[in-house]
């Protein structure tokens, strides 16, 4: 069974044995997230680094002329290393393609997010072997850029049993499992979105809570207002499972407030905020997460990631991989979006897309590379970390490390 964010990994891949340690030196620069190493940045930066790997955690950092003795060793030959990316947001259980509508958008036709039904119909028409063999293709292709802990979610179903498939398929392989039956209304209850609430919040949470940690909800115009998901939300909450929020994207709206109220762990896409929507983020335990390719691939206005940094907002970056309006699994061309159209710095788009993602998770173990966390680590074809921005669109991964295992 695959662990933690990703599909299994291929025959091919390398395993140590559990109780032997890999040192990996002649790291050129090495980020850490270690807010012991923190100094003047977050990304607590090592230079002419090493890492000793013992079983599936790190065990050491440091200058690699100080490095222990190790079982094996492995020469990152100047490479820089950053922690595993961690993917907060993202729909991968899907069938369909939506190709048609991506092109009239880039001719002029407006977003909605009514093209949500189309990959309904397809969803449920597929079997599950279908749905399975997609959901481990995207999490391979996120795993070969760098990403080692992914979150999904369901919301293509939109009946009892197709949302509660989805689950168990996403349960499989990621233990990041959201449930969205609120994704849009579904097209039986068009007539009825009260009636739809109602499955969602009674028949279909309790088929579904079983196979999720998390409960979502699209609050947004042509979705749901914010009445309706307050009583998704805490009936999910009363399930036991803990709220993130789709708010924001297309408009103003409740959905950031309503996410601090409840205390969810993110508010999602934070395109279109108030003041007084940052004022409660700055003074929450909220992440906002933001999602460029959905600008990007919607031709949006870019969320105003300096604006939430400049008053204290904790920000994560997630690529929103889906089949309509975000259709890519790259953390790496996220981060490049963030630093060219959103006003984030190099730096901080790196902390977003690694700490600042396990944050949105409530994760301590990954988005680090410091003793005691996970071994999930990243080599890059460069000498530093800020080429991931420098050069977007080239495969800069040429190592990945998940649990102590080297996937590539």
């Amino acid at each position: 069974m695959a662990r933690d964010g990703l599909a299994d990994s291929p025959p091919a891949a390398v395993r140590e044995d559990p109780m032997t340690t890999t040192l990996i030196t002649n790291i050129s620069a090495l980020v850490t997230n270690d807010p012991a190493r923190e100094g003047d940045s977050p990304l607590g930066t090592v230079e002419s680094a090493a890492v000793v790997i013992e079983g599936e955690h790190i065990v050491w950092t440091g200058r690699a002329q100080d490095a222990p003795a190790a079982d094996t060793v492995h020469d990152a030959a100047g490479r820089a290393a950053v922690p595993g990316f961690v993917d907060s947001h993202s729909h991968l259980v899907f069938a369909g393609d939506r190709t048609a509508e991506f092109n009239a958008r880039m001719s002029g036709a407006p977003y909605r997010a009514g093209g949500i039904r189309t990959t309904v119909a397809a969803t449920r028409a597929a079997s599950d072997a279908e749905l399975e063999a997609g959901l481990t293709r995207y999490l391979d292709e996120a795993l070969r850029q760098g990403t080692t802990v992914m979150e999904t979610k369901s919301g293509y179903g939109l009946t009892v049993a197709d949302e509660a498939r989805a689950l168990e398929l996403a349960a499989r392989h990621t233990d990041e499992v959201t449930y969205l039956g609120a994704h849009v209304v579904a097209p039986e209850y068009a007539d009825d979105p009260g009636g739809y609430v109602d499955l969602v919040t009674g028949p279909m949470l309790d088929a579904c809570a079983p196979h999720a940690r998390w409960v979502d909800v699209f609050c947004e115009r042509g979705a749901f207002d914010g009445d309706q998901a307050r009583a998704v939300l805490t009936a999910g909450i009363a399930k036991g499972l803990t709220p993130r929020v789709h708010a924001n994207q297309l408009g103003h709206g409740p959905g950031v407030r309503l996410a601090v109220e409840l205390g969810a762990a993110s508010a999602d896409h934070c395109t279109h905020l108030t003041d007084a929507d940052i004022d409660a983020l700055a003074g929450g335990d909220t992440v906002a997460t933001l999602l460029p390719g959905a600008e990007f691939s919607t031709r949006a206005p870019w969320p105003d990631a300096r604006r939430l940094l400049d008053a204290g907002v904790t920000v994560a970056l997630s690529t929103d991989c889906n089949p309509g309006s975000s259709f890519t699994s790259s953390m790496p061309f996220c981060i490049a979006l963030a630093v060219r159209d959103m006003g984030m710095t190099p730096h901080e788009a790196l902390w977003a897309a690694t700490a600042g993602g396990a944050r949105a998770l409530r994760r301590t173990d990954v988005g680090r590379i410091a003793p005691g966390s996970r071994a999930d680590l990243v080599l890059l074809d460069a000498p530093s970390p800020v080429h991931l921005a420098y050069r977007p669109g080239v495969p800069l991964v040429t190592d990945v490390w998940r649990r102590g295992v080297k996937e590539k």
